[in-house]
């Protein structure tokens, strides 16, 4: 088995394990500046929200340490500025914002202290790196959170990729098969392969393979006939924001599979880290949705699947209405319905 590791902070620099080349090439891209983290966002090298606001965090640490001057008011306009300028990079996932603010937070506390710029970088580092570690406790809260819906022999229908490869360590939507094999329990998997860009194929695939966990890949269109076979016991997926309702945001597709599911009476949960619980924004209809390109549905392995001139419609994400889900689970515990009032009570622990 190897290890894949999606991010590393080495000598200064975050190492990104480039997921566009997967599941064929393992190899690392190198940032050395914000910009570097800006591109390996925007062009999805790094994907998943958590592994997004961890790379986030390092990437305020690099824009803290490209900084020519030594006025600490000057530092905190500019530091602000390439803030904005990251959370550009992709507007759906509320792990991006909250990780910038977090940096920038701290910034404001150590310059506000005082502090000379050098120390500002050093406590900067500091809180990227807590950032990071915390992403990792929360993966296995969630797992160990999913697991306790779950007996052994169950098998789970997933959408997209929710595991180490989104995060720093187990996942979340995948870190029930991982704590599962550390229990001892048998968890299998079944995998949409989730087009147009493949991640569950290309990549949730790839990381259980790897892991030896009992994955079956199917085609998308294949969900309602598995479900409708009683193969599944249970739909977990990831996700990118969840309102303060309980409508949430995840990969395009996500919201056909869990009508999918609640057709055939199977439960749906929501793995996500309290980081993308964003409960300024009201309802899922307020969350913004990125639009990619249409080479991406043109496109598979670089040959055209259609033709050039047809139009596309390119939605990255879609939101699935807090009716169809049975339970957000997260690194605090499981929230049931009503979600509104008992997001609110989770949020205040």
């Amino acid at each position: 088995m190897r290890e894949i590791i999606t991010l590393k902070w080495e000598k200064g620099n975050l190492l990104l394990l480039d997921q566009t080349l997967l599941p064929n090439t393992v190899t690392y891209a190198t940032c050395k500046t914000l910009e570097d983290v800006y591109q390996a966002i925007q062009t999805m090298i790094v994907r998943g929200a958590p592994a997004i606001g961890v790379s986030a965090g390092y990437g305020m640490v690099l824009a803290a340490n490209a900084f020519d001057g030594t006025d600490t008011a000057a530092f905190m306009d500019f530091y602000r500025e390439q803030g904005e300028y990251l959370k550009s990079s992709r507007p759906t996932a509320v792990n991006l914002m909250w990780a910038v603010d977090r940096m920038v937070e701290r910034a404001e506390a150590l310059t506000g202290e005082g502090q000379p710029l050098e120390a500002v970088r050093k406590g900067l580092e500091a809180e990227a790196v807590a950032i990071h570690e915390e992403d990792k406790q929360t993966n296995r809260n969630i797992g160990t959170n999913l697991l306790s819906l779950l007996k052994d022999g169950d098998t789970v229908l997933t959408h997209c990729n929710a595991g180490s490869l989104a995060t720093s360590e187990y996942g979340t939507a995948l870190s029930v098969f991982y704590m599962a094999q550390e229990k001892g329990m048998n968890i299998k998997a079944f995998a949409d392969e989730t087009r147009p860009r493949l991640q569950g194929a290309n990549l949730t695939a790839f990381e259980l393979v790897e892991h030896g966990v009992d994955v079956t890949l199917i085609c998308d269109n294949m969900a309602a006939v598995v479900l409708s076979q009683g193969k599944i016991n249970a739909l977990i997926v990831g996700c990118d924001r969840v309102a303060a309702n309980g409508d949430t945001a995840n990969k395009i597709g996500t919201f056909s599979v869990s009508v999918l599911a609640n057709q055939f009476h199977v439960p749906v949960y929501i793995a996500a880290p309290t980081t993308t619980i964003d409960m300024e924004c009201p309802t899922g209809n307020e969350i913004p949705i990125e639009e990619r390109s249409r080479e991406e549905v043109l496109r598979i392995n670089g040959e055209y699947i259609a033709p050039k001139e047809v139009k596309t419609y390119n939605l990255a994400f879609d939101v699935t209405p807090a009716e169809y889900i049975t339970a957000i689970v997260t690194e605090k515990g499981i929230v049931y319905p009503p979600f509104r009032d008992n997001l609110e009570i989770l949020m205040k622990k």
